[in-house]
């Protein structure tokens, strides 16, 4: 079996993938200090509450915080005897490789993502990440990651507006019920939300003209469920987009 690991800068995701499905997903802060034991208690822990038994013999790591690979490396090592793949690694091949400037570095979660769209709804797409920071990745038609955009996330936004704002409370995101807010907290919520959809719709829009053609949009990410409600323009969401493209990037890897 698989275990797929997907690192962002605020959480890190464990899933377990036999071959047809993930048997099981688990989620926990990032943090560059955790250890390769500490990263096998945790998940040890989890797999016997839940009565998981799976034979991990391939790992795959996608990673936007360089600091925590080594450790996560040493942990598929020592407890599951198998050398993981890493996205962006010289040793870990991807589908189609992305065209962009020479010279730039592309964060793997763009290229997995791409990698997972692009086997799920063919080419031309957008893909829209609402991670810590909100993305667009603009795909091919044959796959290629071509370029994007990256943009504020919605709860960095939030922190810097409370951070740089003394009098203003720290709030939970939420669709509020009108756009002009009659409270301090109904104001924040309604800027955060509606600016956003306009951000999202606003960017897309953008996209697609300068592309000049028709393009599917995928949302992802843990916020992107409340903006499907905002009218923003997607036409599909896919939860665990991520974990697909790294079970397809292990699997293209495999057949080489």
């Amino acid at each position: 079996m698989l275990l797929a690991i997907d690192c962002g800068n605020t959480n890190t995701v464990f899933s377990i993938w036999d071959g047809t499905d993930f048997i099981a997903t688990w989620r926990t802060s990032t943090e560059h200090q955790r250890t390769a034991d500490q990263y096998y208690v945790w998940l040890s822990t989890l797999m016997n509450f839940e009565g998981i038994k799976a034979d991990i013999t391939e790992a795959i790591i996608s990673s936007t915080v360089p600091r925590v690979v080594f450790n996560l490396r040493v942990f598929c090592n020592r407890y599951f005897d198998c050398r993981p793949l890493v996205v962006g690694k010289s040793d870990c091949a991807l589908p189609v490789d992305p065209r962009v400037d020479e010279g730039t570095t592309v964060g793997p979660d763009r290229l997995v993502n791409s990698a997972a769209a692009f086997d799920k709804f063919g080419g031309d797409l957008i893909v829209v990440d609402f991670g810590t920071a909100t993305t667009f990745d603009v795909v091919d038609h044959d796959g290629a990651y071509i370029g994007g955009v990256i943009s504020p996330g919605v709860n960095l936004s939030l922190q810097a507006l409370h951070t740089a704002a003394a009098a203003l409370p720290h709030i939970d995101v939420t669709k509020p019920d009108r756009v002009i807010g009659t409270n301090t907290v109904d104001c924040m919520q309604s800027g955060v939300f509606w600016g956003y959809v306009g951000l999202v719709n606003g960017i897309i829009d953008g996209i697609k003209a300068e592309r000049g053609r028709e393009m599917t949009v995928i949302s992802t990410g843990g916020l992107a469920p409340l903006f499907q409600q905002g009218h923003a323009k997607f036409d599909h969401f896919d939860e665990f987009l991520t974990m697909h493209g790294l079970t397809v990037i292990n699997d293209f890897n495999k057949d080489r």
